[in-house]
């Protein structure tokens, strides 16, 4: 990595497109790597943050998006330590570190220590009413199950050697265990279809199991520690008991919601011209820099001031596409086809004398065999202290996804009134909710199809010709926000090494 920039009449002039996360962590690596750099980030539309907002309704806090961060890998927490935030951090409650499945219209718990598709402990599925006799007798037979003979050499398998996780659950766990468990863990993490999903790029970890011992079960069992709140693998409760469904022994989020993150990073963004409202049309070459065609009337196209000596282009993948356009075309192309779903959010919250049910865990997800109109739902109050006043609860509904994108279409009204509906029957609600909040994410999510990685080998061999362009986000080694940040401030980090590298 370069040394930072200590050389006043250094002031390489560096562009950053894009106000999310990912955008918002390379500016700050930026100042950090060349102080005396002159930064512009363009924002399309009227704040920072991307998909991250949180909002206040009747005196509850509602997530607009995503309401929590891994803290492994640790560089979203890293940069709350950086920002002031890290003191500011509340993890979930103990009590309560479980989900439940829907299963012939019921809540049942989903199996004590099962992770996805990892079977941590066998006594709690084999008491499970998550699974029939006949799922529970096909999942024992997993370590007897011949292990895949391609595949494993290759850093980035392509469609040929790549599988996806609908055929690797079935193939080791059975038809049962992917249909009633991890195809709805997996739509409530990814929006996506497990028929689709590429195994090598979401769930390596899995594929390693299989590769180095042949089994899951036989990895999972013989290599199980005892319960470390800090081990992304076993992140249960103080009462040693293994979380289900979900690590949520390393979820955090900041007290006053995720807009706090995005607020602290930018108040350590006084150096960086911010435009908001100023979408970019396109990036061209031009004479080893790189021109911006801004769409904004203040800002004039002919000038020298739109001209870049490095470009970081923290964007979802179709509209990096559209701006490479006409400059760089293999590399749009490529771009372009990285695929997106899209949701909507509905936050509802009733009076906890509403609720039936004892909500003894942190949500449900819902198996697309039980032909409901929701994907999952997340008793966001219960997980973190805050988000609802006192004697109520604040739950979230997510609808569409990849496997029923028409029906994030439907008019608000029409959302609140399916996810309270599909509420009331679940949890045995009584009355209407007290407040409601909808908000729509389409083609916000990048979908890993069987195949990424050998597509992102290709983006990022062609971006290496071009050693002042960078690219950040989620569409490539990750979707989740420490992915974002570490993609952010790695992009910082390659464009600093060029720019220092040229003026020695």
């Amino acid at each position: 990595m370069a040394s930072p920039d200590t050389t006043p009449s250094a002031a390489p002039r560096v562009a950053i497109v894009g106000g999310g996360v990912s955008a918002l962590a390379a500016a700050r690596r930026l100042i950090e790597l060349l102080p005396h750099a002159a930064i512009d980030l363009f924002e399309a539309s009227d704040r920072l943050g991307g998909i991250l907002n949180t909002v206040q309704r009747g005196g509850f806090l509602i997530e607009q998006s995503a309401d929590n961060f891994l803290i492994k890998p640790p560089a979203a927490l890293d940069l709350c330590g950086k920002v002031g935030l890290q003191g500011d951090l509340l993890t979930t409650d103990e009590s309560r570190r479980r989900a439940f499945v829907v299963r012939s219209g019921k809540l049942v718990p989903i199996p004590e220590g099962f992770y996805l598709m990892s079977p941590r402990r066998l006594w709690p599925i084999l008491t499970s009413p998550a699974l029939s006799l006949r799922g529970k007798l096909r999942l024992l037979l997993e370590p007897f199950i011949p292990r895949r003979k391609s595949g494993f050499a290759d850093d980035a398998p392509d469609q040929n050697s790549d599988e996806s996780v609908a055929a690797f659950a079935r193939r080791r766990l059975g038809r049962e265990v992917f249909e009633q468990l991890v195809q709805p863990l997996v739509a409530g993490i990814y929006t996506a279809d497990p028929e689709q999903l590429s195994m090598a790029a979401t769930m390596p970890q899995f594929r390693e199991y299989e590769r180095s011992s042949g089994s899951l079960l036989r990895a999972t069992l013989r290599f199980r520690r005892p319960v470390d709140a800090n081990d992304g693998a076993s992140a249960g409760d103080h009462t040693g008991r293994a979380a289900s469904g979900a690590r949520y022994g390393l979820f955090v989020t900041p007290k006053d919601g995720m807009s706090s993150l995005v607020g602290n990073i930018s108040s350590q963004l006084s150096q960086v011209n911010i435009h908001l409202n100023a979408p970019i049309a396109g990036v061209h070459v031009e004479a080893n820099r790189w021109r911006l065609q801004i769409n904004a009337s203040q800002l004039d196209n002919d000038s020298q001031s739109n001209l870049y000596d490095a470009a970081i282009l923290a964007l979802p993948a179709p509209a990096a596409a559209k701006v490479l356009k006409t400059s760089i075309v293999d590399l749009a192309n490529e771009l372009s086809a990285i695929d997106y779903a899209g949701c909507a959010v509905i936050s509802l919250g009733f009076r906890r004398t509403q609720i039936s049910h004892p909500l003894d865990g942190f949500g449900f997800v819902v198996p697309e065999n039980e032909r409901r109109r929701i994907i999952a739902g997340s008793f966001a109050s219960l997980k973190f202290p805050g988000r609802a006043p006192e004697h109520h609860v604040l739950i979230r509904v997510f609808i569409g996804g990849a496997l029923q994108p028409e029906m994030q279409r439907l008019p608000d009204d029409e959302l609140i009134r399916i996810a309270t509906e599909e509420l009331t029957e679940l949890l045995q609600i009584t009355g209407s909710p007290v407040v409601t909040d909808v908000a729509r994410w389409p083609n916000s999510m990048p979908q890993y199809h069987v195949g990424h990685l050998a597509r992102v080998r290709r983006i990022e061999q062609i971006v290496t010709q071009h050693p002042t362009l960078a690219l950040a986000g989620n569409a490539y080694r990750g979707v989740g926000i420490p992915h974002c940040v570490l993609s952010g401030e790695s992009a910082a980090s390659r464009i600093a090494d060029s720019l220092f590298s040229s003026r020695k």
